[in-house]
């Protein structure tokens, strides 16, 4: 296949996921996550040429999040929680559990981000890898309520800002190709702490059973797809934190309380999860 035919194949798909999945209506206001990595790059390159292209009607804006790693993000979250990466790895000692820190931090920024740009929507690069990598990654883990939701195209429909993932069936190498045909320049450097965490240990596995079946990413998220929770099984209800006010299914919310265990001296490495019903028979 040659560039051209390649490039307009991998845009229409994007295309058809979009309207086949109503995740885009005229008039929204939709936060673009850009890490500045091969994902929000491309992500956001093809959102604007599909908003011209086909009017879509929206308005797309770029929300970035500083962690405060150094060498790979020097700016940090500081300004919002008093913290960066850098100083929770050295105060909690365990760089593989700082994955845990650093997604309920990030993720919490950025609805706090949109909210500050007036958004409606956020839209996020996780591609098919990503979410086949979650997939596998809440079986493990026997965490029944990410594992209903992780591979929803969209999630938060009822919270204040819905989330939505038009690269679901895009696979990673397809990204990578399409930047390259493209010019694009990204971000490649992997975060310092990415290759001690859980994801990546489950990344190798897939990439292994990959060589053995080709369509194992998108066999493992069509199997997510298909799992069915127990309708006795009580699910937790969204509210609103105590605290920070922001969306949870807990009364404090999750950074609220790794906050506080950092602020004290004595963080715990296991995050309990009121998601996670380990009671269930």
């Amino acid at each position: 296949m040659c560039k051209e035919c390649f490039s307009w194949c991998f845009e229409e798909e994007i295309h058809w996921t979009i309207v086949n999945a109503k995740l885009i209506s005229r008039g929204d206001k939709i936060a673009i996550g850009a890490s500045g990595g091969k994902d929000s790059t491309v992500l956001a390159y093809i959102l604007n040429l599909l908003n011209k292209r086909y009017d879509y009607g929206a308005e797309l804006l770029l929300l970035s999040i500083d962690e405060g790693i150094s060498g790979y993000r020097d700016d940090s979250l500081m300004d919002l929680y008093g913290w960066s990466m850098d100083d929770i790895v050295k105060h909690i000692g365990n760089k593989r559990n700082c994955s845990t820190y650093c997604g309920i931090f990030r993720r919490q920024a950025l609805d706090k981000g949109a909210l500050l740009l007036g958004a409606n929507k956020i839209c996020t690069g996780h591609n098919a890898d990503d979410i086949a990598e979650t997939v596998l990654m809440n079986i493990l883990r026997g965490d029944i309520g990410r594992l209903k939701r992780c591979t929803a195209i969209m999630t938060g429909t009822d919270d204040i800002l819905p989330r939505f993932k038009p690269f679901k069936y895009a696979y990673e190498k397809e990204i990578v190709m399409y930047a390259h045909m493209h010019k694009l320049d990204y971000f490649s450097t992997e975060c310092k702490y990415a290759p001690q965490a859980y994801r990546g240990h489950v990344r190798a596995f897939i990439k292994d059973l990959e060589r053995i079946r080709p369509r194992t990413i998108i066999d493992i998220i069509a199997s997510g797809e298909r799992m069915a929770i127990r309708s006795d099984v009580k699910m937790p209800q969204k509210s609103t934190c105590e605290k920070c006010g922001c969306i949870s299914s807990q009364l404090i919310c999750q950074a609220c309380i790794l906050l506080e265990q950092l602020n004290s001296g004595l963080p715990q490495i296991t995050i309990k999860d009121t998601e996670q019903h380990s009671q269930i028979d």
